[in-house]
């Protein structure tokens, strides 16, 4: 998926294969969640378990109409969230999650989980088909910045449909952002609240396993690849990939922007990868599979040769979840902890 249509989010993620003239096919702790899964061959890997959202307890009842402002500026009033159509896999996520699934008519290919798995797809990549969308008669459509094309976006609007556009997840921080964004667009504030400070201690939950630092105050290094051997991309996450707030949450160094790669994602090389020095590589799973696990990994130029490679230290999370930035992020930093660390999952 990324987000590859990540992430969702892949939608940063998109934005950026597209800017290198890339064309891709995409694809616990607390409460009773299951843990984010993850295939990863590094120590503390776990075996793939059900890909389920968790909703609050009760469904709560929409206090409409409710008015509120996009990322882009406009203004929408929404009158019915009875057919809702999320445009990205976070953003129908988040929905599922605040307890109205059921009112959900359609979903993006990287809303991979069981609950949404039945719904017709109509964005793949970020790209928007608005014929697909017109034709389930939505009462509310959710963007994100980077869905498109914009014609896409502006025929649905046309139609008057009211059409909410929400900023990309970046970071940590922008988990109640969006939370409560989306929440008021449904009137269910209330809802968004609690889901928001759920969301919040179980991430603080999370970071509570975090080892205390050895002797040498090292933190592991941890550099965040981008594979997709089926079109030989083969990509290094720089400071905008949307990984490093993970990563410094769970305690580790990004190497990608301590290595000097300013930009989401650049084309790996050995020299990069040399000055990069992981201890450990972070990939979605099936950018994992694609290029035939880890002994495919390691014959990626300069990967053999990292720390990460010599060891075979590869962190893998399920691409749906792991750039979110939504619900399931406790599950993400918990199972890219147990991985690091080397713990059972």
């Amino acid at each position: 998926m990324p987000t590859p249509a990540a992430s969702t989010r892949l939608s940063r993620l998109a934005v950026a294969l597209t800017s290198l003239v890339l064309v891709l096919g995409v694809t616990a702790c607390g409460g009773t969640a299951a843990p984010a899964r993850t295939t990863g061959a590094g120590a503390g890997a776990a075996a793939a378990v059900p890909d389920r959202v968790e909703p609050l307890d009760g469904t709560p009842v929409p206090a409409l109409p409710a008015t509120v402002t996009s990322a882009d500026g406009t203004r929408v009033t929404v009158a019915s969230a009875d057919r809702v159509v999320p445009l990205t896999g976070s953003l129908n996520e988040i929905v599922y999650t605040l307890g109205l699934g059921p009112k959900v008519v359609a979903r993006d290919i990287t809303a991979t989980f069981e609950q949404a798995a039945d719904l017709p797809v109509v964005t793949r990549g970020h790209e928007v088909s608005a014929e697909s969308v017109l034709s389930l008669r939505p009462t509310l459509v959710l963007a994100e910045t980077t869905s498109g094309p914009a014609e896409a976006i502006r025929q649905i609007r046309d139609a008057g449909i009211p059409l909410l556009v929400v900023a990309p997840a970046k970071s940590l921080d922008d988990v109640a952002k969006r939370t409560d964004a989306v929440a008021a667009a449904l009137g269910v504030k209330d809802a968004g609240t609690r889901l928001g400070q759920r969301t919040a201690e179980r991430i603080a939950a999370a970071r509570k396993g975090l080892p205390t630092p050895g002797r040498s105050g090292k933190k592991p290094r941890v550099a965040f690849l981008y594979l997709r051997g089926t079109a030989s991309v083969y990509l290094m996450g720089g400071s905008d990939s949307g990984a490093g707030s993970l990563l410094d949450a769970a305690g580790a160094v990004d190497t990608g922007p301590e290595s000097g790669l300013g930009k989401d994602f650049t084309p790996i090389t050995s020299e990069a990868l040399a000055a990069a020095a992981p201890d450990a590589i972070l990939v979605m799973s099936k950018g994992l599979e694609s290029v035939g696990g880890v002994d495919g990994l390691v014959k990626i130029p300069g990967v053999a040769q990292t720390p990460a490679g010599m060891d075979r230290r590869v962190i893998s999370i399920d691409d749906g979840v792991l750039l979110n930035y939504g619900p399931r992020t406790d599950q993400v930093l918990t199972s890219l902890i147990n991985q690091l660390y080397g713990k059972a999952s």
